[in-house]
């Protein structure tokens, strides 16, 4: 499990005090180490917090940019994906915190993208239950808008991609071609079509990391 004083410590960064602390140490927890222990996991709490980051970058964005809703989707999506997740937590060193199984944590399991972006918005999920939006709102203003700018210049291949293909009236498509490894250290492998074309072909260690290769492959032949 985790310390009280790794707890408060989190909290200190959040700029949060839990009155649960319950709800935080939920939200820190991966299923690997509630399968272990017969107890309850983050997943939940990551359903509730994805949508209160939605809200939160939403009511931003919309706020600041001027333009239709076609350009705040787009940049809602760019600040709220598993990349822009894992740059905001990266400024705390959040995957410190995580709890994880044996098995994960042996495998890197405190390193892998999904897992961080995953308890990132447990945590938000968390703060919303213990108190209210406003709160977990307040988390994100201080803790991922700073980072905003360095966020919106992640390069989204499949957007550019999609982009690039629908302006010539192509149709894209993705597929898992293959998965190896055990539950807690797979690898997948992607590839996307054009029409029926193959144009690229990708791995990672979750199915968005692997089309998003299978996608930057796609864009790297096109510009041979």
């Amino acid at each position: 499990m985790i310390s009280s004083k790794l707890i408060s410590e989190l909290e200190e960064k959040l700029g949060y005090q839990f009155k649960n602390k319950r709800y935080l140490t939920l939200a820190l927890t991966h299923s690997s180490y509630a399968n272990e222990h017969n107890m309850d996991c983050n997943e939940r709490l990551e359903f509730l917090g994805d949508a209160v980051l939605e809200l939160s970058m939403t009511n931003y964005l919309y706020n600041v940019i001027d333009l239709d809703e076609g350009v705040l989707t787009k940049t809602r999506a760019k600040a709220v994906c598993e990349a822009a997740l894992n740059i905001y937590a990266s400024k705390i060193d959040f995957s410190k915190y995580l709890i994880l199984g044996k098995g994960e944590e042996s495998t890197g399991g405190r390193t892998r993208p999904a897992i961080i972006a995953d308890g990132m918005e447990a945590v938000l999920g968390a703060i919303f239950l213990d108190s209210n939006f406003e709160n977990a709102l307040g988390v994100v203003e201080r803790l991922f808008l700073p980072h905003i700018d360095e966020v919106l210049r992640l390069r989204d291949y499949k957007s550019l991609l999609q982009e690039k293909l629908q302006s010539e009236k192509r149709t894209i498509k993705y597929e898992i071609v293959k998965e190896e490894g055990p539950a807690n250290d797979k690898l997948f492998e992607a590839v996307v079509f054009m029409d029926e074309i193959l144009m690229g072909r990708g791995t990672g260690k979750t199915k968005k990391e692997a089309q998003q290769m299978a996608a930057k492959s796609a864009l790297e032949k096109e510009a041979r």
